[in-house]
């Protein structure tokens, strides 16, 4: 897993880079807005959304700094997860993932598995509380559905349990002078009515545009408060599954060998050769979870389509066949939902090593 996290309380904000990455870790200086004098638990907040709904302004916006990059396939820019750690007034070092097109329809189920492995493996700890982003500017669509279904297929049912809804666009509601509860009304969609029930009402309402100070610094305050109920409702246990502890046991069983060697008083020439053959299997074990992983997305694509289309069908029948058809429509996703946490179960009990 990634060892960083130890040196976290240094400096108010960092960039969080893979061990192969170039860059050198970039920090940010908060100067009297955040202070690491004092150590402070880590806590991991991921960031997942479609593409465009303001993911990164709003990681940009937690740890008050434009660190995160908005990123779509056209920029030419890569997509991939990263972490930004920020100490916050209130005293926890959050380490932020964004997670650039982890849910995007149009990417690869290949591209998604190797994501999630990086995510988790930035995760160090378990996750903490996963933002679900969504935007008041546009309509709910299916990438919407599918985030919230992909989430619930490859983390389990449970991941709910930490999820809060965040609405970015508050400087629109605040131009048309209506707030959250004005936006949401009685015409809510039935996937809106679903998660906000499923996450125990836990939203909030985003203005990334604004230039006011306390504004910054209150919704970032009712975000925190959001974060710690979500703590004190799951009994201080961050989130974890299976997955994460195999990525996180091949992460400290390679750690734990590269150790040995520098023991050994190997000389430089010999000990740089072992060392990138115990850094070819790491790479391997790893890239063999993210084809599990793939082929997890792959089952949970295709069951998301078949329900799209039985749904696309309902929509042209009379009020009593689609009342009809809805109550089976429930049952095939819960039928589809247990029989692929049952595949991956079984997968993910075969060693892959």
């Amino acid at each position: 897993m990634a060892n960083d996290q130890k040196n976290s309380e240094s400096f108010p904000a960092k960039e969080d880079h893979k061990k192969d990455d170039a860059a050198a870790p970039a920090e940010v200086d908060h100067k009297d807005e955040f202070s690491a004098s004092q150590p402070h638990p880590v806590e991991n907040i991921v960031l997942v959304g479609r593409t465009g709904n303001g993911k990164s302004a709003t990681g940009n916006s937690i740890v008050r700094s434009k660190v995160f990059k908005s990123k779509t396939k056209s920029s030419g820019v890569t997509m991939e997860c990263h972490a930004v750690k920020a100490v916050t007034p209130e005293g926890p070092i959050l380490n932020v993932i964004d997670t650039p097109g982890l849910f995007d329809l149009s990417v690869s189920a290949e591209f998604i598995g190797k994501e999630i492995v990086k995510c988790l493996t930035l995760a160090d700890g378990g996750l903490h509380a996963v933002l679900l982003v969504l935007s008041v500017r546009t309509r709910i669509s299916q990438e919407e559905e599918m985030v919230l279904s992909t989430l619930q297929v490859l983390f389990g049912s449970k991941i709910v349990d930490y999820l809060i809804v965040v609405f970015t666009g508050g400087d629109v509601l605040e131009d048309d002078g209506m707030t959250l509860e004005d936006y949401l009304g009685d015409n809510m969609p039935d996937f809106l009515k679903r998660v906000l029930i499923l996450c125990g009402q836990r939203m909030i309402l985003f203005d990334n545009k604004t230039k006011d100070d306390e504004k910054k610094t209150k919704q970032v305050h009712e975000l925190l408060k959001l974060i710690d109920l979500v703590r004190k409702q799951n009994n201080n246990i961050p989130y974890t599954d299976e997955m994460y502890h195999m990525i996180k046991e091949e992460n400290e069983r390679h750690k734990k060998e590269q150790e040995e060697l520098e023991s050994k008083g190997y000389s430089e020439e010999q000990l740089a050769a072992l060392m990138k053959e115990l850094q070819i299997m790491n790479e391997r074990n790893l890239k063999a979870m993210a084809e599990m992983m793939e082929k997890n997305m792959k089952i949970a694509m295709e069951a998301q389509e078949k329900l799209f289309e039985q749904r696309e069908k309902a929509q042209e029948m009379s009020y009593q066949q689609k009342l009809e058809m809805q109550e089976k429509l429930k049952q095939m996703e819960g039928r589809m939902r247990a029989e692929m946490e049952a595949q991956m179960l079984s997968r993910q009990q075969c060693n892959i090593l």
